[in-house]
């Protein structure tokens, strides 16, 4: 099953969104659709075979809602505009006429970035239709200055408008003079008709690529509203004698402009996680082609080609070193602050930054492929993802819409024929309703939510596949860590030295051991050779090398007898070990390798190794049981090891001894007492047991196969971030239930209001009041979805 994250124009409302679902779920072969109209895309996971991407792209089409393709991070061949002749036509009709657009390029940073990517990328097509004043290549700061500056023509228009209106007489009882004695509804009307049509084209467009994908969205209400109180005006000035408010119709529009313009700012800081990632891969490459070394677009770089990097250079794609080593700034992916050494053979990740050295490297991942594309891929699906109470947003905000439409008319049923009010105190309340009723802010209680909580989370390094995956650490009541690898380094490590005082030192002893094992291959002999080169003591060299198969080895250093294995070797040479015996029993007894050495027939000390446990992962530890979360240790490592690393860590519940078949069947055990299981893992052996958790994380530097299963991937491998993750789950899921509490409340008080229920009390709202309450409820969720950055998370590092 194949998945595609598409760019989507011109798609403003929420309600459109459901519309794009149900025509792209219609398909044969596609399994899932998921649109977000807060960022513009639509993932789609569909079978190849049965449907084309063109196919896709065609029905967001026919919704009159241009998409523009997969998007993909800048220089990687996924400009988010790109040229589809097929569509040649009809892009050209949507793209004059869209004044709501979500831009095409939205993910740029600012606005000289977007000048930059717009100009050196788009096409002819998308070029021309910017030039003729369509919106198909305009970015979000665009749409935000279309918007004010139709916001501030339609403001001009209206003061007059309003100044020489019935209801400004009324309420103050002025009545001024008309100049060159005009008919002061005929001015009214002139003015309107340019407020109507330059001000409103923006939502009559947004109405109609709503009914042509057939829902009915909060364009189409305020359409609906503002062409009442036109028409009724234009008829009451040319066909009959009766009040105008074109006032309600001017004011109406003006403040609906407003209330998107000040949205659209609010919305644009939900996404500035992606728009980074977006930007991050370098325009251009350096490649070694026929013995030369040529600057090339990074878009034209291929699996095998050979590419040099110097200090300071951003490295365009992923490869592996070839020649030369440096420092490499990986915290643009992973996260992880300090910079990671590269040497010949190592793997460096597209975007990150070179230091000091130079090295060649040779490509392996390029375009769509690269760690960068998929890491943006998966950040963009996350957020198109539907929260589970979304999908209860999304039904409500549906029958507000229908609420509205016979809400309105059933107001003016009940106005004019039962309460004897007349024409236009009817049609002013029946205006209102349809107004204030619009979802708009139930629509993105969620959404903007979501984008914030996954964009903080990759700004972290940790990668939430799908809203619910953001949503389900909040809920854990236990996390099961599996120890190797996670709670662990993963690898052998020499924990503690014990010499006898004689004949060596302890600097001695790991020098002349390091010497002996230079030419094994054994994880133990790795171990102690890495050790002694972190303390420079790698100098001695082996004269002669004696493997003892079962025992250990015998080599000649420095003109010395050096005897290095087990106790049974030390027993069978008639090594006295005297007081070493004691603390190679206690050694042993907390899990660890012992390794014995002896040096000219006289036992000269013990060296420990074991896999260390991370320093990260006792900070991570005590946090989750501050956050009433129990830490669970699972491990096929025997019992005695075990507990020893759980004792270390003050991990209370161990699960030791496990097959690797069987780790499913224990979180499954955990989960039949009742509790919600995080399970965090990084191999093979660790993906049955993170599908079978309610959340599983994956730990970035594991197998692909582990990331894959996993919910929530920890890119910088520090199960610390467990618990930030947790963190932003908490914090994501408070902000859904304070916009969803917001958005429903907001509704269910205004639209009583707006009705006239209080007008016994004095208490009503006319038109242009309620679409200003509907914008700025629409700009507090966007808002306060923002203030998700200011989270206080936990930073604890490896």
């Amino acid at each position: 099953m194949n998945e595609a994250v598409l760019q989507v124009c011109t798609m403003k409302d929420p309600l459109c969104a459901q519309g794009i679902e149900h025509k792209l779920l219609a398909l044969p072969g596609v399994h899932h659709a998921h649109t977000n109209a807060v960022n513009g895309t639509t993932t789609v996971h569909y079978d190849e075979g049965a449907v084309t991407l063109a196919e896709l792209e065609a029905v967001i089409d026919d919704c009159g809602l241009r998409c523009h393709g997969e998007s993909l991070p800048l220089h990687y061949g996924g400009q988010t505009v790109h040229s589809r002749p097929a569509a040649a036509e009809h892009d050209h009709a949507v793209a004059d006429h869209d004044a709501m657009a979500q831009p095409v390029m939205e993910h740029a940073v600012g606005e000289h970035a977007t000048h930059d990517m717009v100009h050196d990328h788009a096409p002819a097509e998308a070029m021309d239709h910017a030039a003729h004043g369509g919106h198909a290549g305009m970015t979000m700061a665009d749409m935000a200055r279309d918007m004010r500056n139709r916001f501030l023509v339609s403001l001009v228009l209206t003061i007059p408008i309003f100044l020489y209106s019935p209801l400004f007489t009324r309420l103050f009882d002025i009545d001024l003079p008309i100049p060159f004695g005009l008919d002061p509804d005929v001015l009214a009307f002139v003015l309107t008709t340019v407020v109507v049509i330059y001000g409103g084209k923006p939502f009559f467009v947004g109405a109609r690529n709503g009914l042509k994908a057939g829902v009915l969205n909060m364009s189409v209400l305020v359409s609906l509203s503002v062409l009442a109180g036109y028409i009724f005006s234009v008829a009451a000035t040319f066909l009959f004698e009766g009040e105008v408010f074109y006032e309600a119709a001017a004011m109406l529009v003006t403040f609906v402009l407003f209330g998107h313009w000040m949205e659209m700012r609010a919305r644009s800081g939900t996404n500035q996680a992606i728009e980074k990632l977006l930007t991050l891969a370098p325009p251009m490459a350096r490649v070694e082609r026929d013995g030369k070394e040529i600057e090339i677009p990074t878009d034209d770089v291929q699996v095998g080609d050979i590419l040099v990097v110097r200090p300071g250079d951003k490295i365009p794609v992923d490869g592996e070193v070839v020649s030369g080593s440096s420092n490499v700034n990986e915290s643009a992916i992973t996260g992880e602050s300090r910079p990671v050494k590269k040497e010949v053979g190592d793997t460096v990740i597209s975007a990150t930054i070179n230091h000091t050295g130079s090295f060649k490297f040779r490509a392996t991942k390029v375009g769509a492929d690269t760690t960068l594309s998929q890491i943006v891929k998966l950040v963009q699906s996350a957020q198109s993802s539907k929260a589970p109470a979304q999908r209860l947003a999304d039904r409500a905000a549906h029958y507000l819409v229908l609420v509205a439409v016979f809400g309105g008319l059933i107001t003016f049923l009940v106005w004019y024929f039962i309460a004897g009010a007349d024409l236009v105190i009817a049609m002013t309340f029946a205006i209102t309703v349809v107004v204030i009723t619009c979802p708009d802010a139930l629509g993105l209680a969620t959404p903007t939510a979501v984008m914030v909580g996954t964009g903080l989370g990759a700004d972290h390094g940790i990668l939430f596949k799908d809203a619910e995956a953001l949503e389900g650490p909040a809920h854990l009541d236990a996390v099961v860590f599996d120890k190797t690898g996670t709670l662990t380094v993963g690898e052998p490590q020499v924990v503690e030295l014990a010499v006898a005082g004689n004949p060596v030192s302890e600097e001695g002893l790991l020098r002349l051991t390091a010497a002996a094992e230079s030419g094994s291959e054994h994880p133990l002999a790795e171990a102690i050779l890495k050790s002694a080169g972190e303390r420079g003591l790698n100098d001695a060299r082996a004269d002669s090398f004696e493997a003892i198969p079962g025992h250990g080895l015998r080599a000649e250093v420095d003109g010395r007898s050096v005897l290095i294995g087990n106790r049974r070797l030390m027993d069978r040479e008639g090594i006295n070990l005297n007081g070493l015996r004691g603390k190679a029993a206690e050694m042993a007894s907390a899990g660890r390798t012992v390794v014995h050495v002896a040096v000219d027939g006289e036992a000269a000390g013990l060296i420990a190794i074991a896999d260390a446990v991370r320093p990260s992962a006792r900070a991570a530890i005590k946090q989750l049981q501050e956050l009433g979360i129990e830490p669970v240790m699972l491990t096929g490592d025997n019992e005695a090891t075990a507990k020893q690393v759980a004792a270390e860590l003050g991990i209370e519940t161990v699960i030791a001894e496990v097959l690797p078949g069987d780790k499913a069947a224990k979180v499954k055990e955990l989960q039949g007492n009742g509790q919600r299981v995080g399970m965090v893992g990084d191999g093979i052996n660790d993906a049955p047991a993170l599908a079978q958790a309610d959340v599983g994380f994956a730990i970035g530097a594991g197998t692909d196969v582990a990331v894959e299963t996993a919910d929530v991937v920890l890119m910088k491998s520090n199960p610390a971030d467990v618990v930030t993750a947790i963190e932003i789950s908490k914090a994501t899921l408070r902000k859904m239930k304070q916009n969803l509490g917001w958005a429903a409340g907001y509704n269910l008080t205004a639209i009583p209001v707006a009705a006239g229920a209080f007008a016994w009390a004095g208490i009503t709202l006319r038109p242009e009041i309620g679409a200003l309450a509907m914008s700025g409820s629409s700009i507090i969720v966007a808002f306060n979805a923002t203030l998700l950055k200011r989270a206080d998370l936990t930073e604890i590092s490896d």
